[in-house]
């Protein structure tokens, strides 16, 4: 079962416990568009293994300790065997793999022992799903990345990393969406826009969605 604690003034974490599987972040996916439909619920944020939400406590049962309300509503959604599961969108990202748009592919190869080729090989067969939204507007944490693929961070941030930048982070994969300071090994580049206020949908992503990454090109430089 997973702990459950207060975060704040009228916010509360459902810590998942460990390891990291997709079926039980399936489920926190499943559990936050559940507790989306109730009127008390002001924010309702999945994370990686984890479900943060902040409550209106006026819309609570005065009869109800607003804890206990929370735990009761975790464990019963938790708990619940007919959960829907979201199955995401299929998503698609063309990458330019090396050169000055990923200055660290070759570093992930050696590190992997591995030709860069079986590195791009190895990436662009993997179906990623997004496990969460964070760190900055439209940056996806991405589960899915093979073994062989993980690559401890930079010891010492870069200063800059491009918009679009396709980058390896330990056990994870992600894409960052604008130009920022990031300790990620980066290993190609993408002309995606993921994160437009101007859209209907700001974010190119959702949790849950699937994605698979394609070669638009190879510099060899």
């Amino acid at each position: 079962m997973p702990d459950i604690y207060q975060l704040g003034e009228h916010s509360y974490v459902l810590q998942a416990p460990e390891p990291v599987t997709l079926s039980q972040q399936q489920k926190i996916w499943a559990i936050a568009e559940q507790l989306r439909t109730r009127p008390e619920m002001v924010d309702v944020v999945p994370g990686m293994n984890n479900l943060t939400v902040r409550v209106q406590p006026s819309l609570i049962d005065n009869e109800s300790d607003e804890y206990d309300h929370v735990c009761e509503l975790f464990d019963h959604y938790w708990a619940a065997d007919a959960m829907i599961l979201t199955d995401g969108r299929q998503l698609e990202i063309a990458v330019t793999f090396g050169g000055e748009a990923g200055p660290d592919l070759a570093h992930v190869a050696a590190h992997a022992g591995l030709s860069i080729e079986a590195v791009i090989r190895l990436y662009t067969e993997a179906e990623y799903r997004v496990y969460f939204l964070g760190f900055q507007p439209g940056f996806a944490y991405l589960g899915g990345l093979p073994e062989a693929l993980h690559t401890p961070r930079h010891a010492s941030p870069r200063t800059k990393i491009p918009a679009g930048s396709v980058a390896i982070g330990g056990a994870q994969t992600g894409v960052y969406p604008n130009a920022s300071p990031g300790g990620w090994q980066v290993i190609g580049r993408t002309d995606v826009v993921l994160f437009d206020p101007q859209r209907a949908q700001p974010s190119f992503w959702l949790p849950g969605d699937r994605v698979t990454f394609t070669v638009a090109e190879v510099d060899d430089d």
